[in-house]
């Protein structure tokens, strides 16, 4: 469904962890948070508040982070 993008609360080159959340989304007078599904970096972001963004539309990109 498509939303409108309401709040990114992440910047290109932030760490993030899993589950924290990487962009909050409107859609049919709901609020979706998406979130990482693991460790890594924010490599680029694909949307910004105020967006309109359609099913499957890449948002946010992520490298994963390995810990040595």
């Amino acid at each position: 469904m498509p939303g409108l993008v309401r709040l990114v609360p992440v910047r290109e080159g932030e760490s993030v962890e899993r589950g924290q959340t990487l962009v909050v989304l409107e859609a049919m007078k709901m609020e979706i948070r998406i979130s990482a599904p693991a460790p890594g970096r924010v490599t680029r972001l694909c949307c910004a508040p105020g967006a309109q963004v359609d099913r499957g539309q890449v948002l946010v990109e992520l490298d994963s982070e390995t810990k040595s």
